[in-house]
């Protein structure tokens, strides 16, 4: 018989790569009404997989079997990742009034009523996800922190070309996140970065950056508290250790998903893609995680402003009119895991016949070809 709440599909997962004894297919359904999967986590060393599917997040083994789940999310649950350290998964959490948060409680079949613009950086314990159908709010598995910076991002004005606009720098809230050394400091102490996500607006000149804030863990868990959704607290880091840009051309919704790469010491940004003719808007960009931020004044603001600049790495497809480098293969914008070694888990959503939301994680290893970066492991 299957479950009320979930119905999974265990895929043959008798292909291994014999390199790396990894399951090649990781493939889990979603019965509860949700959107599309939007970020994932692997744990090969406790051997768990966890997938945001916007609206609750699900715990499976490396087979595929669901292990629990955490739902009653009314929110934008996107972008995860792992600390291997502690095995918990931290997350983007997003409450908005916009067509997003419209979208959401439309899936939830909820009114979208008064809702204050609120974003989290979400911590679950992962140890404690033992069960179907924990409560997000009373089920002690997960804590989230508020991030104020965001707030008055997304609810400031600003003048851009001479006319009043909202959503400082195209702020449109977060969404990708991941873990890693500092920029510039590839041996350095573990950070966590999160994209401040820009709204696709074609008709603005100052919201061709990506933007990530950097939080220190202990910090982050120091302010975490548990979720209400009913009266969202506002306990947080007044303000993020540094606030640094890479300039990509204009992006839609920014980066969905974030990831370090330690082979190769980039940080992995797939975004929905842009619709500025004047950039090759690629799908995939990847940033130098070497290269120490330089201050430079930014590119498109009315009033100057100057910020931390990373440098993109000096890989992938060349733009020449822009000096900008990306890669043109559409991967990892639903979910994103680096393994090391050139192998990564990429995440591709899908529903079924009847409606239900899927997803299959894939093992790729990373080639380099500019078109094609990730190949399949068969």
């Amino acid at each position: 018989m299957k479950p009320l709440f979930l119905t999974v599909t265990l895929l043959a997962v008798t292909a291994l790569s014999a390199q790396t004894r990894l399951p090649t297919r990781i493939y889990v359904e979603n019965a509860e009404k949700s959107s599309h999967v939007q970020g994932i986590a692997i744990d090969t060393l406790r051997g768990h997989a966890y997938f945001s599917f916007t609206t609750s997040l699900i715990k499976t083994d490396l087979e595929g079997r669901v292990v629990g789940s955490v739902t009653g999310l009314t929110c934008h649950l996107g972008c995860l990742d792992l600390d291997e350290q502690t095995g918990k998964v931290y997350a983007s959490v997003e409450y908005k009034n916009d067509e997003i948060g419209r979208g959401i409680m439309h899936i939830m079949g909820k009114p979208l009523g008064k809702r204050d613009n609120t974003f989290y950086i979400g911590i679950f314990d992962t140890d404690k996800i033992d069960r179907v159908g924990i409560d997000a709010q009373t089920g002690g598995v997960m804590r989230t922190v508020f991030l104020p910076q965001v707030a008055r991002f997304y609810e400031d004005t600003v003048v851009n070309q001479g006319r009043r606009v909202a959503h400082r720098y195209g702020c449109s809230g977060i969404d990708g996140i991941a873990l890693g050394p500092q920029f510039g400091k590839p041996g350095g102490p573990k950070r966590l970065y999160i994209d401040v996500a820009v709204y696709g607006d074609t008709t603005r000149t100052d919201n061709d950056y990506q933007m990530f804030l950097e939080y220190d863990l202990k910090t982050l868990n120091r302010y975490a508290r548990p979720l209400d959704q009913s009266n969202p607290h506002r306990t947080g880091p007044k303000r993020a250790r540094r606030q640094l840009f890479v300039f990509t051309g204009n992006t839609t919704y920014g980066v969905q998903n974030l990831e370090y790469d330690p082979t190769n010491r980039w940080w992995w940004t797939a975004v929905y893609k842009g619709s500025k003719s004047q950039y090759p808007n690629f799908p995939l960009f990847t940033v130098d995680g070497t290269a120490k931020p330089r201050k430079q004044w930014l590119r498109g603001f009315d009033r100057k402003e100057k910020g931390l600049v990373l440098t993109l790495a000096n890989a992938g497809a060349a733009h020449q009119p822009t000096g900008l480098r990306g890669w043109r293969q559409k991967v990892g914008q639903t979910g994103m895991h680096a393994l090391g070694n050139n192998l990564f888990y990429l995440a591709q959503g899908d529903r079924t016949p009847e409606g239900i939301q899927t997803c299959e994680v894939r093992l790729y290893r990373f080639t380099g070809k500019a078109r094609q970066p990730f190949e399949p492991v068969e």
